[in-house]
């Protein structure tokens, strides 16, 4: 069952909070809300130091948010190979990349007009 109740700021804090439970780093939230024609309202974007270390990540956030706000992803991809997986929260899309995945796709250029915040660990 998801609930259809859970706040964005809400969701973001928990899978942030998931994110750094496994040391994810360099995470970045990116506003989509002013940009036109966008899949979602946000983007949070980090990165691993190994699969293993991508797969953790992913599976914390799922873990928590499925906890805590009883939600859980619309749609996961990547988890075959764990070098980018994309878990769709429908307005939150999370991206978490290996480091050197990260910086071929390096999708917050892609998305320049966004406004980014650098998340600093808690």
């Amino acid at each position: 069952m998801i609930n259809k109740q859970v706040s964005s700021d809400d969701l973001i804090a928990v899978i942030i909070q998931g994110i750094e439970e496994v040391k994810g780093e360099d995470i970045q939230l990116l506003d989509l809300r002013e940009i036109e024609n966008t899949v979602c309202d946000y983007f949070i974007i980090c990165s691993g130091n190994s699969n293993t270390q991508v797969n953790a990540i992913s599976g914390s956030v799922q873990k928590l948010v499925s906890k805590q706000l009883k939600d859980k992803p619309w749609h996961i991809e990547g988890q075959g190979n764990s070098e980018w997986i994309l878990m769709d929260y429908v307005n939150i899309a999370v991206h978490v990349f290996q480091k050197h995945i990260r910086e071929f796709y390096d999708i917050e250029s892609l998305w320049g007009d966004a406004k980014i915040t650098q998340i600093t660990p808690a």
